[in-house]
């Protein structure tokens, strides 16, 4: 499953183990650890897909493992978020529209790969419903770092808060978006891509998936 990978993914990793390698022979405990940790989740989503018995595909991990980088290596420790105003838009987007993505596959999964199951927009409305569950569940959990650990990642508060909900439902909107497109028979590449390829690569998962009738037959 490693070897299969983008390189984009890879150069991550071996960042995240030349930071750690460097914090170590330095002394800085909190970088190697964060470092560390960042990387341990960035691996998890492998292992976790090997559990499962469950083939990602190697652009999808990669979002995965970038958005993670992003947030915690990138945002945490070289203060990205207070650099760049677009930084949390950037990662808020992002995230939404992967679990838009999710949660429109986790629906056709539940139906076997049945296009005919249920309507193409009642299906990208729940996961559009779940991609922005997710974001506010995220919410919570800042609100709850704040509260009891002292934090600021709310930065702002209620500003930063609503912000980061709008932007949820933006980018879940657009993935949600991309699964419809998918049932429509849109699948050009891009982000339909990875859906056609994920269901290509588990087709246990997805036993009554039938094509599309051919429009000009």
């Amino acid at each position: 499953m490693f070897r299969e990978q983008t390189i984009v993914t890879r150069l991550i990793w071996l960042s995240l183990l030349f930071s750690i390698a460097e914090s170590l022979v330095l002394g800085r405990w909190a970088l190697a650890f964060v470092a560390a940790a960042t990387l341990a989740l960035s691996l998890a989503p492998v292992y976790l897909a090997r559990w499962a018995q469950v083939r990602v595909p190697p652009g999808f991990l990669t979002a995965i493992v970038a958005f993670i980088w992003g947030t915690l290596f990138l945002g945490e420790v070289f203060d990205f978020y207070n650099k760049y105003w677009w930084w949390d838009v950037v990662m808020h987007a992002g995230s939404a529209v992967g679990f838009g993505m999710i949660g429109f596959v986790l629906v056709f999964v539940m139906f076997q790969g049945d296009r005919y199951a249920a309507p193409p927009l009642a299906i990208a409305f729940f996961a559009f419903c779940f991609g922005v569950s997710m974001g506010a569940t995220w919410e919570v959990f800042e609100f709850a770092m704040d509260q009891l650990l002292g934090t600021n990642m709310q930065k702002s508060g209620l500003i930063d808060t609503m912000g980061d909900i709008i932007v949820d439902h933006v980018g879940a909107a657009f993935g949600a978006s991309v699964g419809y497109g998918y049932l429509r028979g849109q699948e050009k590449g891009g982000l339909t891509g990875l859906i056609a390829d994920f269901v290509h690569r588990n087709p246990r998962f997805f036993r009554r998936l039938k094509k599309w009738p051919d429009r000009n037959g």
